[in-house]
């Protein structure tokens, strides 16, 4: 019996972690553009959001996923705010915050002047559709 739950319990653990790191794998177009933003004309706060921001949101999917995704502020504050809830995303409130406000000021400074090299967010229903594939 003891070897029984040895080997089934982090089977069990495991499981959930696996299925999370999974539900990400999907691979968008916006995964293939950069992943680095030149970020030497941005205000020093804004300048040290983006290390923040590099740092939390790689680990759950590219980070040049956000970068080449265009949003409005209420599109990013959503976002952001989903993020916050994924499991081991480690964003506190205030980081949301200052990552909310470094993805909010790159989109008016950055993106917002130049649309057609970047991609829309994808609704849920695209995203199933791309999983589902």
């Amino acid at each position: 019996m003891l070897k029984v739950i040895r080997y089934v319990l982090p089977v069990l653990v495991a499981a959930p972690l696996l299925m999370v790191a999974q539900s990400s794998n999907v691979t968008l177009p916006q995964d293939k553009g950069p992943s680095k933003i030149d970020v030497s004309s941005y205000p020093p706060a804004q300048q040290k959001a983006y290390k923040l921001f590099r740092s939390k949101c790689s680990k759950c999917h590219t980070i040049a996923r956000p970068i080449n995704t265009m949003m409005t502020t209420k599109g990013w504050e959503m976002y952001v705010k989903r993020m916050m809830h994924k499991p081991n995303s480690g964003i506190s409130n205030s980081q949301g915050k200052e990552i909310f406000e470094f993805l909010s000021y790159d989109q008016k400074v950055r993106k917002d002047k130049n649309p057609s090299h970047f991609y829309k967010a994808l609704s849920d229903a695209e995203l199933q559709k791309l999983r589902a594939q």
